[in-house]
């Protein structure tokens, strides 16, 4: 995952990244100042096993840079966050717990 370009395509609202030939991508919507990750898409050919744990961290920082809020409904971006809980914990809205 080093040197991996992810592109903030925000007309189709997702994070993208070409690896190895295919596309893998995060889906979000946005709301005030708030980013929902809504779906995580790794195609199966991608067989690096850590690969969406570190597309995560990439994403998430984006969003951190932002200066913006994550509220995961993904189950595997939220059980990414669950694992990391102390890492990312600031970058949750008032209220939502994982």
């Amino acid at each position: 995952m080093n040197d991996v370009i992810i592109n903030d395509n925000s007309f189709l609202r997702q994070f993208e990244t070409t690896v190895e030939g295919h596309l893998a991508k995060i889906e979000y919507s946005s709301q005030e100042r708030k980013v929902f990750l809504t779906k995580l898409v790794v195609p199966e050919e991608i067989t690096d096993e850590g690969f969406k744990e570190n597309f995560i961290k990439a994403v998430l920082s984006i969003i951190q840079e932002k200066n913006l809020r994550v509220v995961p409904t993904s189950p595997h971006i939220a059980g990414f966050l669950r694992k990391n809980r102390r890492q990312y914990k600031e970058m949750l809205p008032i209220g939502i717990r994982i």
